[in-house]
């Protein structure tokens, strides 16, 4: 895997495999949002009074419905405003900060990460108190994740399916997950060495990488964008990509049929009649209200 930008990337095949990481090749999502996330969110926004609430709704945000792998500063909002809204968080006296220069920032910046957000707190220090706040709280994110995170798998079925595409198809991951903890965790599990290139959140959204990797390198019939979320799906289509899901709660079952038989339809040029019945498998478990709300 050469140390290259995506732009430099030279093609090996006419075929082009973009691929998740978290919750897609590697078995941690659950880990990560509930051990490492969670205390980090209750600890940094001070919500010890609603920390019951308050998980839920970051579970909601990040596990279990159509914004599982958004990334982590606008779950973070969205998870906030959740848990504002809640009578049981109203009674016990919460109230949302506010969010408007972190909603800003989102919606302005090109990456999305703490080391961005520091930057532009520095040179706009009227706002600096809850984006400061906002980088605290990714820090400890990462450092929670560093701490708690190792051991970690692949699904079954990963390893073997990235050996077949790579037979006719470059690989490379796109994830919203920062670049170093990237590395560290594809590599410790030995999926590293089977890719072509890695690109963690430093290096844009999932959309701008995929771009980036194909900048008129692939047919758009030639890439295929394999992921567990929406925000997957939404990143393949923006780029006019073919997207594959693979499905909370069925990962193993995904990898095998993507190896079994959906690779040799891309290959072929006729997966993209398959997409509708994939799509509708794949939204079906993700839930669009939150539980407590139904």
């Amino acid at each position: 895997m050469e140390e290259l930008s995506l732009e430099q990337l030279r093609p090996q095949h006419e075929f082009l495999v973009c691929i998740d990481s978290d919750g897609c090749m590697l078995d941690n999502m659950e880990l990560k949002h509930k051990e490492c996330f969670c205390p980090a969110t209750v600890n940094v926004w001070n919500l010890q009074t609603v920390s019951r609430y308050a998980r839920e709704c970051a579970e909601f945000v990040n596990l279990y419905s159509r914004t599982r792998g958004v990334n982590r500063f606008p779950a973070l909002i969205r998870t906030l405003e959740l848990l504002a809204a809640r009578p049981e968080a109203i009674a016990r006296g919460y109230q949302l900060p506010d969010l408007g220069p972190l909603k800003q920032w989102c919606s302005a910046t090109p990456v999305l990460s703490a080391a961005a957000l520091e930057s532009y707190s520095q040179s706009h220090q009227d706002l600096a108190p809850v984006l400061m706040q906002a980088a605290a709280w990714s820090r400890e994110v990462d450092a929670n994740i560093a701490h708690i995170v190792r051991g970690i798998a692949p699904f079954p079925g990963v390893r073997e399916t990235i050996q077949a595409l790579s037979e006719f198809a470059d690989i490379v991951v796109v994830s919203a997950t920062p670049h170093e903890a990237l590395v560290r965790e594809l590599t410790a599990c030995g999926i590293a060495p089977l890719v072509t290139f890695i690109a963690g959140q430093e290096m844009g959204t999932k959309a701008q990488c995929i771009r980036k990797a194909m900048a008129g390198k692939y047919e758009p019939e030639h890439v295929l964008k394999v992921g567990d979320a929406l925000s997957d799906y939404k990143a393949a289509e923006e780029n006019g990509v073919l997207f594959y899901p693979i499905i909370p709660g069925q990962e193993t079952e995904s990898w095998a049929a993507l190896r079994r038989s959906a690779a040799a339809s891309f290959r072929a040029g006729s997966y993209r009649s398959q997409m509708p019945a994939q799509m509708e498998a794949f939204l079906a478990v993700l839930q669009q209200a939150p539980p407590w709300a139904q």
